[in-house]
């Protein structure tokens, strides 16, 4: 005699506790370039796929509730919110750089050469996505669990907990890559600190001025002294002065 497989039905746990500092920032001091309303964004697109999970859930459909919170569906909010970050450093970077150029009066064309090119605002994106390797490595667990999951019946409450807890494991590995972010964006303006403050210390060179007016300043000087009188003028020279 056949059994009847009964699925599973599928409930997505609140994730807002495990995302913590995603949603409540908890600083002692304001990040130096404006970030917090990327993170906003971030938190919101993740309660909102738990939202589109849950409503799935309630029409019992099983591969919206999996799709919506899936591995692809995360990383894609991710990748996302450490663009934008990357966006915001490399602007207020090269901002930094423009007024700093301006205010010692340095000629337009050199100072462009000192805004970041494409290889380094590439090295700053990479650097800032670095945090998020472990958040990675719990979506590919919660990819795992997912593939165990769509397939498991009422018996298999193992399984239902844990793609729960690969969930709320995913949400915490998140806030943990957010604040490696925060901070890998705070040393990317040390990084910079030292080019920026070598910028400020530029002085225009002296050499064409001093082989532009020397000549004059010569000529000047030996004029001064022939009408003194203590050189004596050249023939051509007393001639038009009458000398």
């Amino acid at each position: 005699m056949s059994t009847v497989k009964i699925p599973m039905p599928l409930r997505v746990p609140e994730l807002a506790p495990s995302l913590g500092r995603v949603v409540v920032p908890r600083r002692v001091a304001e990040p130096w370039v404006p970030i917090d309303d990327i993170r906003e964004t971030l938190a919101t697109r993740v309660l909102e796929l738990a939202g589109e999970a849950r409503a799935a859930a309630a029409g019992e459909d099983r591969e919206r509730v999996l799709d919506a919170v899936s591995r692809r569906a995360w990383l894609a909010a991710w990748e996302q919110a450490v663009r934008r970050v990357a966006d915001r450093v490399i602007e207020a970077l090269d901002g930094r750089i423009e007024r700093a150029a301006r205010r010692v009066r340095m000629p337009h064309r050199r100072w462009r050469r000192r805004l970041l090119s494409t290889p380094e605002k590439r090295a700053v994106t990479a650097r800032l996505a670095t945090g998020g390797e472990p958040f990675v490595a719990a979506l590919d667990a919660l990819d795992a669990v997912a593939a165990r999951v769509r397939d498991a019946s009422v018996l298999d409450k193992a399984a239902h907990a844990e793609w729960q807890e690969a969930l709320r494991g995913a949400a915490r590995r998140l806030e943990a890559a957010w604040l490696a972010l925060e901070a890998v964006a705070a040393e990317e303006e040390r990084r910079w600190n030292p080019e920026i403050e070598a910028l400020e210390r530029w002085r225009p060179s002296l050499w064409p001025v001093l082989v532009l007016w020397a000549p004059l300043a010569a000529a000047l000087v030996w004029l001064g002294l022939v009408l003194g009188g203590y050189v004596p003028a050249p023939l051509w020279l007393a001639a038009r002065l009458g000398f």
